[in-house]
């Protein structure tokens, strides 16, 4: 599968989100969306990430981005990974891994000599009619919720 980065359509999903929701891309055309690709719930990165994501929601809601993560892990854990750390993001399960596959970002990983499929962290920022305008690959969590606001700061206000 061929890895979508910036210039590319985003591909469109309708995939389910905490509390019985759902999130359809195309829906949010007209606003710019930041979408966050992420291994999984409860961990230290990733906590730590949609906690910077949370805590700057009102920022980026305020340059009129919706902020979106993404991981295989189900709804109902999403579910209780919000309630532990007072989160406010949307997050989207993708446990069929369709939408990670199409954004390229379920991809072969080694550890400690292992191989698996697992999450690469990556961040997009989509404009509001659909295009991937900017591409963070293989994240590193310490100041990078910031450089995100930074650049849709840049490009929105």
């Amino acid at each position: 599968m061929a890895k979508v980065g910036e210039g590319d359509m985003a591909p469109d999903f309708t995939l389910p989100t905490e509390g019985d929701g759902s999130f359809t891309l195309s829906d949010k055309r007209g606003s710019p969306v930041i979408l966050f690709f992420y291994p999984k719930d409860d961990t230290s990165g990733c906590t730590k990430e949609a906690i910077g994501f949370s805590q700057h929601l009102d920022e980026f809601k305020a340059l009129g981005c919706i902020v979106a993560g993404m991981s295989p892990d189900p709804a109902k854990k999403h579910d209780k990974f919000i309630a532990k750390h007072d989160l406010t993001t949307t997050l989207i399960s993708d446990e069929e891994k369709t939408a990670l596959e199409a954004y390229g970002v379920w991809v072969e990983k080694s550890m400690y000599g292992k191989k698996y499929m697992g999450v690469n962290r990556t961040t997009l920022i989509i404009d509001a009619d659909g295009k991937i305008i900017k591409e963070w690959s293989k994240v590193k969590v310490p100041g990078h919720v910031e450089e995100v606001l930074e650049t849709a700061k840049a490009l929105f206000s």
